[in-house]
């Protein structure tokens, strides 16, 4: 009997080509699991009208983690126009699956860490070794939205934000509204994951991003929470920046960093930044993790027009595998994966269309393998 047990979600476009790829290296580096395919993705949403089917749901809840390829997102009026005719005319409305597997399985710290290997002809600086928590259940993410308004909430509104009032006598269908929603266990919780992280690795400094010069209520509190956590970790500096003014900065001197946390869309925003500077999304990894159930992925999409190739950049994906295997505790091999990665990327002898070679998706999978 294999000693866990892993759901297994390719989804669409290259997140079945990397998946496999993902595969070949778990295999060589000897990962004892039993993996069990789980349908997830667009594919799933034009067929059933739904692309997190149930069957899918009740797979999560019987395994240890989860891997998870990419999928394809499209605008609803664009998807409407992809549904079967049995469908079409039922309310279908298309949501992403991730982002309700995250709400549903409360997957609140998406990690990504974000690290530049020596020779990879596509980083930014060398040495950048960053880490963005980012809060991956809450804020403008949350999908409290309404399109058209109705009167009731355009009332309370109007009561409410004297801004508003330039909206008085906009017709209801005229405008959209998204909520950010932030709550204080929700700030604290990621934050606190942030320092814990600090506090285990001996990151020296954790930097809290916000907006909260101009988005006061949500982003004051998540800002406020961060100074109070940070009282509770003497040993481990902390400083904050605007989103906008940390982007900048992050280019400037991205070796004056080591941690990252920020709120939802905030976090989404500055971790693919980070992730360029490390070479781009070929080399971005990302984990979902909650108290009972973690699932990891690469942080590119579904790239359709690559799908069928095998041209895509593994790595992130493979490196998305390591990660699982050290948050269930099987370190030795995770650093065997991230070891052999590094020195295929140090030697560059196998190199993928976006870092200036030819080499295939899978065979840099193998090229990794055969350094296990």
């Amino acid at each position: 009997m294999a000693k866990y047990k892993i759901a297994w979600l390719p989804g669409d476009g290259i997140g079945i080509e990397v998946m496999e790829a993902a595969k070949i290296v778990l295999d060589a580096v000897k990962f004892d699991a039993e993996y069990t395919h789980g349908d997830i993705g667009w594919e799933f949403w034009c067929k059933e009208g739904e692309a997190f089917p149930q069957r899918t749901i009740d797979l999560l809840g019987r395994v240890d983690a989860a891997m998870f390829g990419a999928i394809t997102s499209k605008p609803v009026k664009a998807a409407e126009k992809e549904l079967i005719p049995e469908l079409q005319g039922k309310g279908m409305v298309y949501r992403s699956p991730i982002v309700r597997m995250r709400q549903l399985f409360d997957l609140y710290n998406c990690l990504r860490p974000c690290k530049a290997y020596p020779g990879n002809p596509i980083n930014y600086k060398e040495g950048i070794d960053l880490v963005v928590f980012r809060e991956n259940t809450e804020d403008l993410y949350a999908g409290v939205e309404f399109s058209p308004v109705p009167q009731e909430v355009k009332d309370v509104l109007s009561k409410n934000a004297k801004g508003f009032a330039a909206f008085k006598d906009v017709a209801l269908d005229q405008y959209a509204i998204t909520c950010k929603i932030n709550t204080r266990k929700g700030s604290e919780r990621i934050i606190r994951a942030a320092f814990e992280y600090a506090k285990k690795y001996n990151r020296k400094k954790v930097t809290i991003i916000h907006k909260a010069n101009v988005v006061r209520a949500t982003e004051g509190l998540f800002l406020e929470i961060g100074k109070e956590v940070a009282k509770d970790y003497p040993g481990i500096q902390c400083d904050d920046a605007n989103i906008d003014a940390i982007c900048m900065w992050l280019l400037k001197n991205p070796m004056n960093y080591e941690v990252l946390v920020a709120t939802n869309m905030f976090g989404d925003i500055v971790s693919d930044l980070c992730a360029q500077m490390v070479g781009g999304l070929g080399f971005g990894c990302s984990g979902n993790i909650g108290q009972k159930l973690a699932v990891f992925e690469p942080t590119h999409g579904s790239a359709p027009k690559y799908a069928g190739m095998y041209k895509a950049n593994p790595i992130a994906t493979i490196l998305a595998a390591k990660m699982m295997l050290t948050w269930l505790g099987e370190t030795d091999k995770a650093d065997k994966i991230e070891q052999a990665v590094a020195e295929v990327i140090k030697e560059g002898q196998a190199r993928t269309y976006d870092m200036g070679g030819s080499t295939k998706t899978l065979e840099m999978a193998e090229a990794i393998a055969k350094k296990l």
